[in-house]
Parts: C-alpha cells; sequence; structure tokens
C-alpha cells in the first residue's frame, strides 16, 4: 500500500454532510425490513415511556446478537406478547424465559435479560439508566455498543456504536486496513463512530442508519456501492476506483497502523471489499459426548429422563438426556460402562441389571435393553460436538408410584468423571423443589426430572438434544 496520511483514517470536514446524507437515506428505508422494534423517536414522550421504549431496544438488541433480522422478528414479537414491560419479565423465571427462547440459540442471552430485568426492578427503580455510562457500569451483559444503541435510539443521546456492520462500514469509509482487534485500530473505529454522531440532534436514527447501511448495502461480499448515501467520501470506494487523493505532506503525519493490502490477480487497486483487513478464523475444536436417552416404561406408560444444565455456559439452565462429556473418540457406544455412574448420580436406586452390589429390595427396576442409536454431529460457534447416542430402557417401579425416585441434590454428571452425588435419602419429584440459595418466594427448576414421552419435544431443550430425539424416535418410529 502506498504510504499515506493518518488523516484518512479521521472523519473530517465532510461530516455534517455525511449526517444529512445518512439521514436522508434513513427515511427512505427505515421501514423496509418491518422490523417491529424500530420506531421514530418520539421527543415528547415522558421519561416512563422513553425508558420504556429502551426495553424493548434492548430486547432487540440482545436478541440480534449473531442472529439475522428475519429470524428474530417472530421472537420478539412472542416475547413482547408475554412480557410487554421490563416489571412482566423480572416477574418471570428462567424456564419460562427459557422456553420462550427455544429455537433462537446462545441461551445465555436469555438469562442475562432475566438477571438485568430483576436488578432493574429490585435495584433501578423499575427503569433503565437513562445514560450509556451508566448504563454500562450497572446493567449485566450490556457493553459499550449495546448501551451506547439504547441509549442514543430510546434516549437521543449522542453516544457512538459499534457492532460487526459499522465496523465493516467505517473500515471502508476510512480505509483502514490495521489488526481487527488491535486496541488502535479499535479506537480510531470508535472515534470515527462518536464523531458521525457528534452534534446529531437525531441521534439515535443516525446510529440506526449506520447499522442498516452497513447490513444492506455496505455488505462483506458484494457491496451496493451505487446505492450507498456516503460514496463520495469513502476512501476504499474512491482507492478501488483509482481516484487520487492528497500527497503524503509531511513523513511524521504518515500513517504506521495499516499493514499492505494484497491485491486480486492482474488488478490495479485493492478492491472495497480488501476492507477491513481479513483474519483467520480460529478452527472449532471437536468434540464427542455419549448420550443416554433413558427411557422407563410400564405398560403403555413411557417416561424419559432429563438433567438440567448449569446455570451459566454452554446452553446455560436447558435440559439435555444424561450425557458423559468429552469420551475418547475410540469409546464404543456400550451402555453400562458410562450409563452406570450417571445413573447413580440422578437415581436414589440402581436397576438390578447394571450393578451386582444393587440392593435385593431394589423393587424390581432393571435394565431391560440397550441400543446404539448412532451418531449425531451438531455444530455451536466455536464447538463441533458428536453425540454417541445409546437408548437405554428401564423397567420395573417401586411400590408402585411410577418412575424412579429422584434425588433432590443432583450432582452434574460433568463433575468427578460422572459419579453422582450421594444419595439425600428423600424422592425427588416431577416440578421445582427448593433450593437454599434461593430468596424466599423464589423457586428452582429441578435437576432432573421425568418427562412423558408426549412432552419431550416440548420440554426446553436445545437444538442439538432435539436432533438426538428424532434419531431415537425414528428406532421405534419405522
Amino acid at each position: 500500500m502506498p504510504a499515506h496520511s493518518t488523516s484518512r483514517h479521521v472523519i473530517g470536514e465532510h461530516r455534517n454532510a455525511m449526517q444529512s446524507a445518512l439521514l436522508v437515506w434513513f427515511e427512505g428505508v427505515r421501514t423496509a425490513r418491518n422490523m417491529p422494534w424500530r420506531k421514530p423517536f418520539d421527543g415528547h414522550a415522558t421519561p416512563a415511556g422513553r425508558a420504556q421504549r429502551a426495553y424493548e431496544v434492548w430486547v432487540s438488541e440482545i436478541m440480534l446478537q449473531q442472529t439475522q433480522v428475519a429470524t428474530v422478528i417472530p421472537y420478539f414479537n412472542r416475547w413482547m406478547e408475554s412480557f410487554p414491560t421490563v416489571k412482566d419479565l423480572a416477574a418471570s423465571d428462567i424456564d419460562t424465559v427459557n422456553q420462550l427462547w427455544k429455537g433462537l440459540g446462545y441461551y445465555s442471552r436469555a438469562a442475562r435479560l432475566l438477571a438485568g430485568a430483576k436488578k432493574v426492578v429490585e435495584e433501578l427503580g423499575g427503569r433503565l439508566p437513562d445514560n450509556a455510562r451508566d448504563m454500562q457500569a450497572s446493567m449485566p451483559g450490556i457493553g459499550r455498543y449495546t448501551a451506547g444503541a439504547i441509549c442514543s435510539i430510546a434516549y437521543n443521546e449522542q453516544v457512538p456504536v459499534l457492532d460487526g456492520n459499522v465496523t465493516r462500514l467505517l473500515s471502508r469509509i476510512l480505509a483502514l486496513h490495521a489488526p481487527p482487534k488491535a486496541k488502535a485500530t479499535t479506537e480510531i473505529l470508535w472515534d470515527g463512530a462518536e464523531a458521525l454522531v457528534k452534534d446529531c440532534d437525531r441521534a439515535g436514527e443516525l446510529n440506526q442508519s449506520l447499522i442498516e447501511l452497513g447490513s444492506t448495502v455496505c455488505k462483506p461480499r458484494d457491496p451496493a456501492c451505487g446505492g450507498c448515501p456516503v460514496k463520495a467520501w469513502c476512501q476504499a470506494y474512491r482507492i478501488a476506483h483509482n481516484k487520487p487523493e492528497a500527497d503524503l505532506a509531511d513523513i511524521e503525519d504518515g500513517c504506521t497502523l495499516c499493514a499492505p493490502v494484497p491485491l486480486e490477480h492482474a488488478a490495479r487497486a485493492p478492491p472495497v471489499t480488501a476492507y477491513p483487513m481479513k483474519t483467520e478464523r480460529k478452527k472449532q475444536r471437536e468434540e464427542l459426548d455419549m448420550v443416554h436417552v433413558v427411557e422407563w416404561r410400564r405398560e403403555s406408560e413411557r417416561w424419559f429422563l432429563l438433567v438440567r444444565r448449569p446455570d451459566a455456559g454452554l446452553l446455560a439452565g436447558l435440559y439435555e438426556f444424561p450425557t458423559q462429556p468429552n469420551i475418547s473418540v475410540d469409546e464404543p457406544a456400550a451402555s453400562a460402562p458410562h450409563l452406570l455412574p450417571l445413573l447413580a448420580g440422578l437415581l436414589i436406586r440402581v436397576p438390578d441389571g447394571l450393578s451386582a452390589k444393587a440392593p435385593k429390595d431394589a423393587a424390581g427396576l432393571r435394565l431391560a435393553k440397550t441400543y446404539s442409536a448412532g451418531d449425531v454431529k451438531h455444530v455451536f460457534s466455536h464447538i463441533i460436538k458428536t453425540y454417541r447416542v445409546v437408548w437405554a430402557v428401564l423397567e420395573g417401579d417401586e411400590e408402585g408410584e411410577g418412575p424412579p425416585a429422584l434425588k433432590l441434590e443432583v450432582q452434574d454428571p460433568r463433575e468427578n468423571g460422572g459419579q453422582g452425588g450421594k444419595a439425600k435419602g428423600k424422592k425427588g419429584k416431577v416440578g421445582p423443589v427448593k433450593d437454599a440459595s434461593r430468596k424466599d418466594g423464589e423457586e428452582t427448576p429441578p435437576s432432573a426430572m421425568w418427562v412423558r414421552l408426549a412432552d419431550v419435544e416440548h420440554a426446553n431443550v436445545g437444538t442439538g438434544v432435539m436432533k438426538i430425539w428424532k434419531l431415537v424416535r425414528a428406532l421405534w418410529d419405522e
């Protein structure tokens, strides 16, 4: 790349013209994608009305993280029907929230919304903060971008936004070809976003125009430069079309951050898509889990065992079939060696058919059969999971009361090599049980539960578990 001045990476004297062009363009596309959360700013709204608007924008921004607009729209509408205000959300629970979120993915987002709503009601007077600094400092899971988006759109605060779309847009406007995660790079981009929104009396609409332009016009591939309202000030567009720029007047003003831009074959100038600088994607790690779809049956009754995942981490708070994670890739799909320790941590009594040490009064509970169902692959953003699935059928009962009794306190099978915890001597129930860590009046979902055949697909489970369920269902649906 030829030497260039650092002034290339600054929103300068054309700021006002760019603001005007962006706002005029946004007026024409505001309703194009029918986003229910996108509404004109109401300068006459009461403080309560603006706080309600902040809640709506907050929900939409969290849902839109790593998710397409078209996918989010029906989820947003259902969410607002169920939780029209932040107080309605705060009064809910994680199982209800996860059920509404089911299928949207990245479930930790739902948990953060619930935790944030409870904090707003319990500590912040029932209203989200009206400025980005306080919002970022006091709200869980809200960073600089989300705080800026909410406060500019709901409160018209002149604060910048910088998501992936705006990063790409500004990298091209400023022809910045520098390591994307470098501190100096992000500082230049934040400065550019801040310069554009500065002194703008329609800050929320200006920021929405940047996000929309990056999403629909300044796309990663095949950008529609002909329809871009700011192409006249886009340095990447100028370079791609071999338009001259001012010579570097002072060597001390030269940019030392940008890396050389690779040219395409026989190209005279780098294309607009050369910006921002590309980075190598981190390779996804691969993991193999042994999953047991444990069924208990008696005559026409069929129940299936589900275990609740921890409240933090991957698929937080969702249910799954008993799982032994990270097994060896050479592990055969044999049930008993893995099923025994899992059931020992879940059931008060272990089936006779699995252990010679099981008590004689086990009321006939036994392992009737196991069947290797095959493998299921499920891809997360950072993990490629293979689930080795075994269908295991238990028969017999305890005193005729139904499915085998569960321990009230279930140790996560991921701990201690899947050996489970000690029995508390009480029977677990299908339904919430008291947890001493909760406040009075609060309930925690059960750590494990039996679910009827017809209800499995309606439980709070992730997409990967549904793939497993369909695989096993095929064994008896054929």
